[in-house]
């Protein structure tokens, strides 16, 4: 019995492990300078299960330095939208750990939307809620606008993070979302949400799913069970008399 519930904890944690990471946070550094990560997006109207099919995307990130106060990063928003739909993608959105102070963004996005906690902060529709930055293609009062980049198209440029005083050791991002708008061919969908799906990095530390550690612990310590157990048989067994 103790040999089948060590293998299935142990068989259970290594599926689960072998499984491709849903969008994991990234951990960057100083050592990260460089090196680029990228988040691929699905679509969805109403809730995250309600996705639509043919709305789909990507954005690559490159940190590109640390100077003083500020983490600055190239990206790449990729709109691959296709099957008969259209779209614009008007904004996308992150959390970041620490806080952050301010956010700056040039290129194919010129606007950045910060949480400042005085009531006013950044949203996305869709029961996603609150996020700590959104950047956007055109000046509003939400992380919703009109403009980006449509389907079969790339938008690039710079964004920067700003942290007080200066820039962290690390930071880590996650939560990435994009703001679909303009939709057409989706059954009458006009707007929709997207969430990350999978991230792929060259480096950054991808941060373990929540669980992935202690399903792994509860596989090891079957295993460790197993093996006091079959040395205590062993040593009992040598230790009996033996009988003519």
């Amino acid at each position: 019995m103790m040999k089948n519930i060590a293998f299935g904890l142990a068989g259970f944690a290594a599926a689960t492990l072998s499984t491709p990471a849903v969008a994991d946070p990234i951990t960057l550094g100083s050592g990260d300078i460089g090196d680029s990560f990228t988040i691929d997006f699905d679509g969805f109207s109403g809730d995250s299960s309600s996705t639509v099919d043919g709305l789909s995307s990507s954005i690559t990130f490159t940190l590109e330095e640390i100077v003083n106060n500020a983490y600055t990063f190239s990206y790449l928003v990729e709109n691959t939208t296709d099957g008969g739909v259209t779209s614009n993608i008007s904004s996308f959105a992150f959390n970041v750990d620490p806080d952050i102070t301010d956010a700056a963004i040039s290129g194919a996005y010129s606007f950045a939307f910060v949480a400042d906690g005085r009531g006013n902060d950044p949203t996305y529709p869709n029961q996603i809620g609150n996020v700590d930055v959104c950047f956007k293609s055109a000046s509003s009062g939400s992380c919703s606008n009109s403009g980006g980049v449509s389907e079969g198209n790339s938008g690039s440029g710079l964004l920067s993070l700003f942290f007080d005083p200066d820039a962290p050791t690390s930071i880590t991002l996650s939560d990435f979302f994009v703001r679909y708008q303009g939709i057409t061919g989706a059954g009458g969908v006009t707007s929709a949400s997207g969430q990350s799906t999978t991230s792929s990095s060259t480096s950054g530390t991808q941060v373990p799913a929540p669980g992935m550690i202690g399903l792994l612990g509860l596989g090891l310590l079957g295993l460790g069970a197993m093996r006091r157990r079959r040395r205590n048989d062993e040593e009992f067994a040598g230790a009996r008399p033996a009988f003519a």
